[in-house]
C-alpha cells in the first residue's frame, strides 16, 4: 500500500551561493526530522524527481540544480565534483540547515560520496541510488554509455523515445506512456553545461577512500540497469563499513519509475531508531530485495 503523499508543495528559490546563481527548492517536512539533501543525476533539474518527493511526505527535502543545468545560469569555467559537494555545503548554511541526511542519484551519487567524506557529522546517514564509484567502476552497456555523451535524449523528444529503454532500462523497456510522462519534467539549461556536468567527473574515484566513510549508508540498485550495472551495488556495500543493498526490479530510474517502492526502503532507512544503528555499526547487512512496486 502506497504512503500518504505529502500536501506541501516544493518552494523554488534562487541564492548566490559561492558567487554562483544557484536555483533550489525546499519541499517542508516534519521539523523533528532531519532534512534530506537530495542530489539529482547528469542534465536533470528539480523538477524531475518530484515522483520520489511526494513519496517521502514526512521529511524535508532540499534540492538544487547544479550550474549550468535547470534554472541554474552556466558558469563561465568548468568545476570539479568537490566544487559541488561546497555548493550544497553553503546552500545549507544559508537555510540555516545543520545536519542533514543526504541522497545522491547516479551522478548526484558521487557528490554525495565526496560530501559524507567532507562531512563525517554533518551528515548523518547516506543513501546512495544507481551509483557508483567514479572512474573506477563496473562499466554500463556500451551502446548506453555512448548516448549519454551527449544531451540529445534532452533536446530531441523522439530520439529519446527511441533509446529509452536502452539507456535507462526496467520500466522504460515495457511502457511507452513511461517516457512522455519524465520528459514533460525536463527543463534544459544549456549544452556547455550538460558537458561541463560531464567533465567534472571525469578522472574521480571513491574507491581509495570509501572504507573511511562512517556514516550508515542504504545502497539501492535497479536489477536492469544499463547504466550502471547492479554489481557496483555489492562492490560499494564490500568497501562502506556500515552497508547494506536494496535492490529494485527495474532500471536506472527507479526513484521515480517505482517511487512507492524506492520511498518506502528511504523512510524506514532514514526512521531506523539510533541505537540499531550504532548495534550494528561495521557489520554488513543482508541485501533486500523489492520486486514489485
Amino acid at each position: 500500500m502506497a504512503r500518504a503523499r505529502a500536501s506541501a508543495a516544493m518552494r523554488i528559490d534562487h541564492a548566490q551561493v559561492d558567487g554562483r546563481r544557484i536555483r533550489f527548492g525546499v519541499r517542508p517536512g516534519d521539523p523533528s526530522r532531519l532534512p534530506l539533501l537530495l542530489l539529482n543525476g547528469l542534465g536533470a533539474n528539480i523538477e524531475l524527481m518530484q515522483p520520489f518527493v511526494d513519496a517521502l511526505p514526512a521529511c524535508t527535502i532540499v534540492m538544487f540544480d547544479v550550474p549550468g543545468v535547470g534554472g541554474s545560469p552556466t558558469p563561465s569555467s568548468p568545476y570539479r565534483v568537490g566544487s559541488v559537494a561546497r555548493l550544497a555545503e553553503r546552500l545549507l548554511d544559508q537555510l540555516g540547515i545543520g545536519n542533514a541526511d543526504v541522497l545522491g542519484v547516479s551522478w548526484g551519487g558521487v557528490i554525495a560520496q565526496e560530501f559524507a567524506l567532507r562531512n563525517p557529522v554533518r551528515c548523518r546517514r547516506l543513501v546512495l541510488a544507481a551509483t557508483a564509484t567514479g572512474a573506477l567502476m563496473v562499466p554500463g552497456h556500451p551502446a548506453a554509455l555512448v548516448k549519454m555523451i551527449t544531451p540529445r535524449r534532452y533536446l530531441d523528444r523522439e530520439h529519446s523515445r527511441r533509446v529509452a529503454g536502452e539507456i535507462y532500462g526496467g520500466d522504460f523497456r515495457r511502457d511507452d506512456k513511461l517516457h512522455e510522462h519524465t520528459m514533460r519534467h525536463i527543463r534544459f539549461e544549456s549544452r556547455s553545461g550538460y558537458y561541463m556536468q560531464l567533465a567534472a567527473a571525469f578522472g574521480w574515484t571513491s574507491v581509495p577512500w570509501l572504507w573511511m566513510l562512517r556514516q550508515p549508508t542504504l545502497i539501492m540498485a535497479g536489477e536492469d540497469d544499463p547504466i550502471v550495472p547492479p554489481v557496483n551495488a555489492q562492490i560499494m556495500a564490500w568497501l562502506i563499513p556500515d552497508s547494506r543493498v536494496a535492490m529494485l526490479d527495474c532500471g536506472h530510474l527507479f526513484l521515480i519509475t517505482r517511487p512507492d517502492a524506492s520511498g518506502r526502503h528511504v523512510d524506514d532507512f532514514l526512521r531506523e531508531p539510533r541505537a540499531r544503528e550504532g548495534a550494528q555499526s561495521g557489520r554488513r547487512r543482508q541485501p533486500s530485495r523489492t520486486t514489485k512496486p
